[in-house]
């Protein structure tokens, strides 16, 4: 039976025993074998993982602009592409256009009501000067005692009364000049409203919803009849811890997985709002599709946001012993050797160093791992991954 204190003299036994028999070469065979990775400079990159609903970037309502006309005629439906300007629905223009009629006579009357009135003050002017002639003479004939006091008054009269009449004919023109403004004016309201029977796309995009049916009575403050995707942009409205948002910015690039979509498509952050929630300490994203294909309106879209990236000395994380200082264990020569460190960076396995570490130099893969400072082993390099 093998007592304990023999048992701990046994390795002593054998390592003396190996270099006796084999010289300096046994004695190298005895240093244990300790699996090593070089310091490599690679690029690292770090994401973070965003998770939400797609939405449209500015989501534009389409409503009738004129109340109390029946849809007459439905030109777009939901997913058709439209163009600003262009004619999604007709409503009864019917009424608009007897109003129209009428107002053409209103017009037509206020000019005839002119041409009279302007007749009317040429007569009165031409009566008027001929009455004042008149009392002219009628005064020197007054004064030399040829006509009487009583022919003066009635030239005086009739003088007054021509005046009277040229004041009623140039108030009647600007009645009558009134009353084609308004006429006009009311024309052209007219003319608004007909055209704006015509519902038309306020802006370019894709049409997410469309309300409007035929026979339904138009109404400004009712449902839209047309929802439009403003341009088709559609963005990724995500919320995110707010560690996660203090580390986004708007222009960084992202790749995006949604249902239905093999391959992930290609966007960027657009906005990062500027509060968090204070009841789940959550932030929002935007993040916009830069591509052509279009997840539709609700969907579940999950985004790999790129916050950093580097072109740095880096090491496998497991190579590094974390504690009030970072350290590594570097093999030289076959000697292990302590080294603090200065770490950055951490992704995808490995982590970046700052200082401590030169670039080919040899670190134990797995840190702390039954070696000390100053122990001599024999490195195995890590096979590349």
């Amino acid at each position: 039976m093998i007592t304990p204190s023999l048992h701990r003299l046994l390795p002593a036994a054998v390592l003396l025993l190996g270099a006796l028999a084999g010289g300096p070469l046994a004695a190298q065979t005895a240093a244990p074998s300790v699996t090593v990775a070089a310091v490599t400079r690679s690029e690292l990159r770090e994401t973070k993982i965003a998770t939400g609903s797609f939405v449209a970037r500015d989501e534009v309502m389409v409503s009738p602009e004129v109340d109390g006309l029946t849809i007459v005629e439905i030109l777009a439906e939901e997913g058709d592409k439209v163009a600003a300007g262009q004619v999604l629905a007709r409503l009864n223009r019917e009424q608009l256009d007897v109003q129209l009629v009428q107002n053409g006579a209103q017009i037509s009357r206020a000019e005839a009501a002119i041409a009279q009135a302007k007749a009317s003050i040429a007569e009165a002017t031409s009566a008027r000067t001929l009455a004042e002639q008149q009392l002219q003479r009628t005064r020197q004939l007054q004064q030399s005692g040829a006509a009487t006091a009583d022919a003066l008054d009635q030239r005086t009269n009739a003088a007054r009364a021509s005046a009277a009449r040229l004041d009623s004919a140039t108030n009647a023109l600007a009645l009558a000049e009134a009353d084609l403004a308004l006429a006009r004016a009311q024309r052209r309201d007219i003319e608004l409203r007909i055209a704006r029977t015509d519902i038309r796309a306020k802006v370019g995009g894709t049409i997410s919803r469309r309300n409007a049916r035929l026979g339904a009575l138009a109404a400004a403050a009712g449902e839209p009849l047309f929802r439009i995707i403003a341009e088709s942009e559609v963005e990724l409205e995500a919320d995110v811890p707010e560690a996660t948002l203090a580390r986004m910015q708007p222009g960084q690039p992202a790749a995006i997985e949604a249902a239905g979509f093999t391959d992930p498509l290609a966007g960027k952050v657009r906005l990062v709002a500027p509060e968090v929630n204070r009841t789940n300490r959550l932030g929002r994203v935007r993040v916009t599709l830069t591509g052509t294909e279009r997840p539709p309106l609700g969907a579940f879209g999950r985004a790999t946001v790129e916050v950093a990236r580097i072109t740095a000395l880096s090491v496998p994380l497991s190579a590094v012993m974390f504690g009030e200082t970072p350290v590594v264990q570097v093999v030289k020569d076959g000697v292990v050797e302590t080294r603090k460190v200065v770490v950055g960076l951490r992704v995808q396995g490995r982590v970046e160093i700052r200082e401590g570490l030169s670039e080919g130099e040899q670190v134990v893969s797995v840190s702390g791992s039954f070696v000390r400072h100053g122990d001599r082993v024999a490195p195995v390099l890590a096979q590349a991954r």
